[in-house]
């Protein structure tokens, strides 16, 4: 166990420390969210609410959009900021679950679990898995059965069977075609402007009120304003936009979100065919949990349920749940079941 940068991280930490604490940690293009818990007993059900002791927020830990370094000092500083917040330190952690997006071969969690493992001390254990893991288990309060779809920043649909398989679809990145994420919905549509103002494309209200929300005078100026930082985060905060124009009945952002939801329901479809969760009739249930700000159901044009609806159609089974903890809790949960499972 390293004081990272002579301690400039870890320097709030006392000699002791009493109670034994979980890490659980959800990392995103877009944020990262550490939650700290005591160790609990085993119970059925679990209590509720969930006790969590501290809570701590910083950016993006996504070795993929922000590099290695940068990656691995956001992570270090988080779960830093939930300890001290809960006042607790690393030689009260048992357990830590880090579900990170990035995270897609066995070469990625070596990396990060070293990294971990440079934290903190030998006896810890420590768990690296792809941010959808923890989002399954935000929705089925740690167990991992069943599918779950996030559509954020990005996007991607991951399952589990009872027996432990496990398959994904999707959660590539913008670049390798996540198109039913936030940055894909966004892209299409700063795509359409511009080929409407050029003459390839259908006139769209997008262009009037995409300007105004970026205080830009003529679709010139997006590429400047695209390329001057095309981080995914900031193209994906122009869904809502998106989403206005759409229900105002804009023809080509009603379309980008339609093809959006075929994406979505497409994603999800691989996964249960992957690992039988419907079974062989397609009538069995199975858990799917939703995910992210581009599934939230807060519009009349709701993406989620557009989904919802498409995957029904073929699996009557789908059991549609939306997570009443964060999916850093679930990440606790993870990790919080290992240790018991393991001790």
């Amino acid at each position: 166990m390293k004081r990272y940068r002579n301690g400039q991280i870890w320097g709030f930490e006392p000699a002791e420390s009493g109670r034994e604490v979980i890490l659980g940690l959800d990392g995103g293009t877009t944020s990262t969210v550490c939650i700290c818990m005591p160790v609990i007993s085993m119970s059925d059900p679990l209590p509720d609410p969930l006790p969590v002791l501290a809570r701590a927020v910083a950016g993006c830990s996504n070795h993929n959009s922000v590099g290695e370094n940068a990656a691995r000092e956001t992570l270090e500083h988080v779960m830093a900021d939930a300890l001290s917040k809960s006042g607790s330190t690393r030689s009260a952690v048992r357990a830590v679950c880090l579900a990170v997006s990035g995270v897609n071969h066995p070469t990625d969690q070596q990396r990060i679990l070293n990294w971990l493992r440079d934290m903190f001390p030998e006896n810890v254990r420590l768990y690296v898995r792809n941010d959808a893991v923890a989002a399954l288990a935000s929705g089925t309060m740690g167990k991992l059965h069943g599918c779950v779809l996030i559509a954020g920043t990005g996007t991607i649909a991951y399952g589990f069977t009872e027996d432990g398989r496990e398959a994904r679809a999707a959660g590539a990145g913008p670049i390798l075609g996540d198109w039913g994420s936030g940055y894909g919905i966004a892209a299409q549509a700063l795509s359409a402007v511009i080929r409407a103002y050029d003459g390839r494309g259908p006139d769209t209200v997008l262009t009037t009120n995409i300007l105004r929300t970026l205080h830009l005078s003529s679709p010139d100026e997006l590429i400047g304003w695209t390329y001057a930082d095309p981080s995914w985060a900031r193209i994906a905060a122009l869904v809502p936009v998106v989403v206005s124009c759409a229900e105002a009945g804009d023809e080509v952002a009603n379309k980008i979100l339609q093809d959006s939801v075929q994406e979505l329901a497409l994603s999800v479809k691989a996964v249960v065919q992957r690992l039988g969760l419907c079974g062989e009739e397609a009538n069995d249930s199975f858990p799917l949990v939703m995910v992210g700000g581009v599934l939230e159901a807060n519009k009349r044009w709701d993406i989620g349920r557009e989904v919802v609806k498409c995957i029904s159609r073929e699996f009557p089974g789908a059991i549609p749940i939306r997570p009443k903890v964060e999916p850093a809790v679930g990440a606790a949960l993870l990790a919080w079941n290992s240790f018991m499972n393991e001790r």
